[in-house]
């Protein structure tokens, strides 16, 4: 499936070529880096939540692409 990037107000956030999912990275207030993947109930595979940090901003876009895969 295709991922898009979107322009978010804080970070760098992709969406699912359907619209049923979302992948983003921000820095948190503790200067770690979020990750989070976020499906909607209504996507084809079901609903899910995952979200994790890292402690640096390439080390956060690794996970955000692995995730894409």
């Amino acid at each position: 499936m295709e991922w898009h990037e979107t322009a978010p107000d804080v970070g760098t956030r992709w969406e699912r070529g359907d619209g049923h999912a979302v992948v983003s990275v921000r820095q948190t207030a503790t200067g770690e880096w979020a990750v989070t993947y976020d499906r909607l109930r209504q996507a084809p595979e079901g609903e899910a939540y995952r979200r994790e940090t890292c402690e640096t901003e390439a080390d956060a876009l690794a996970l955000a692409a692995e995730w894409r895969d």
